[in-house]
């Protein structure tokens, strides 16, 4: 998407604002034409792991899911991994940013991204046994803003690796989660 459909959306937008503020109603709100959001995975935990009940795992997969459905599967012993998405964002006076899209889970003020692990049987079917959520709600609001008037993207570099070897899983935190401009 054109850098210039983000400006024209955020103009038609701050424009509807100063409109709303006007005839004095009381809440505003504009959606950008979206955002470019790059995950970038590091230490990943290997292709095998035992899953609690004991069975081996060994063609363990990572993949951003979209929907239902796990996209760009990455091998578990790959030496990194790079998901790009794109993201619509909703800005309300005075309430956190928002977000939206096929990638974007979750309800309103708590939304993320989920990395979703499985092992691919010989038939080629992948298998979920863990997710882990990368929280949209915490990244800065400041960062949102900048990301979107650069028309740079935000990316997340992650740990894949929790501090016991295994594929992370539940929500990622600092440290093993930061959130900069690409």
């Amino acid at each position: 998407m054109g850098g210039g459909a983000i400006g024209l959306w955020r103009v038609a937008g701050e424009a509807l604002a100063a409109q709303a503020r006007a005839f004095g109603t009381a809440e505003w709100w504009w959606e950008t034409a979206g955002m470019r959001v790059v995950i970038e995975g590091f230490d990943l935990p290997g292709r095998t792991f035992c899953d609690p009940d004991g069975h081996p795992l060994n063609d363990v997969r990572v993949g951003v899911q979209v929907g239902k459905e796990p996209h760009n599967l990455v091998r578990g012993d790959a030496m990194g991994t790079r998901w790009e998405l794109d993201v619509g964002v909703v800005s309300r006076r005075d309430s956190p940013v928002d977000f939206k899209g096929p990638a974007v889970h979750g309800k309103r003020g708590d939304r993320f991204l989920y990395l979703t692990w499985g092992n691919v049987d010989d038939a080629g079917n992948f298998q979920m046994f863990r997710r882990a959520k990368l929280m949209l709600n915490r990244i800065d609001r400041e960062l949102v803003n900048s990301a979107e008037q650069l028309q740079r993207p935000l990316v997340g570099v992650v740990r894949l690796c929790d501090a016991n070897g295994a594929p992370r899983c539940a929500r990622v935190d600092p440290p093993d989660l930061q959130w900069k401009l690409g």
